[in-house]
């Protein structure tokens, strides 16, 4: 008595003769299977649906790369006009001006503050925000309606993103705030702010201000 094939015997059989149905075109179109609608679709149709959901994917992808690229470039030719511009400053005073005036002018934040802090004035800070100032750090996001007041002298500011360096025995204080409460949240990209951060660091350094 021949076996009675079962779904897994003819499932072995496929995948060790994938290219069963190559000759068989006529079988393909015959082949019906019931999805989430409750109705029948051929083997081809379904092909066709998978491609173009798997094509509607890929597409999605390189529109979230190109626009990617684009904003990375962005970024890229406003960070050299900020770079230029503090290679031409003199003084510390100049320095603070230039970087505040880029974010807010440039990259539009609703608040700038770059300040040059003592150990004491960072310890303060930390004693009241709860905030670590630790050197590189950044801390980013929707902090307490007290934190920012306090932070930015601003109770219209909701979200911030707060950069520490040393230089020359201080503290610098990069702080950009915003009125948009999701503007800037904890698990942002912080490549950016930390180029700048540096950079602003070097120059601070290099002309011995």
């Amino acid at each position: 008595m021949d076996k009675k094939l079962n779904a897994k015997d003819v499932e072995i059989f496929l995948l060790e003769n994938i290219d069963f149905f190559v000759s068989r075109e006529s079988l393909v179109s015959e082949l019906s299977f019931k999805h989430d609608s409750g109705g029948a679709s051929s083997l081809l149709e379904m092909q066709v649906r998978r491609l173009r959901d798997e094509q509607s994917r890929l597409m999605e992808m390189l529109t979230s790369f190109v626009s990617t690229g684009q904003d990375n470039e962005d970024l890229f030719l406003k960070s050299k006009t900020l770079t230029l511009a503090l290679i031409k400053t003199k003084d510390i005073d100049s320095i603070i001006e230039t970087v505040e005036s880029f974010f807010q002018d440039i990259i539009g934040a609703d608040a700038c503050n770059l300040v040059l802090a003592s150990d004491q004035e960072v310890q303060e800070l930390e004693s009241v925000t709860g905030i670590e100032m630790n050197k590189n750090s950044i801390h980013m996001g929707p902090f307490s309606q007290e934190k920012m007041s306090y932070l930015f002298q601003d109770e219209e500011m909701l979200s911030g993103v707060i950069s520490i360096f040393k230089v020359k025995n201080k503290f610098g204080l990069l702080k950009i705030g915003s009125k948009d409460q999701t503007k800037y949240l904890g698990d942002g990209d912080t490549t950016f702010i930390e180029y700048i951060r540096d950079v602003i660091a070097s120059v601070i350094e290099l002309k011995d201000v």
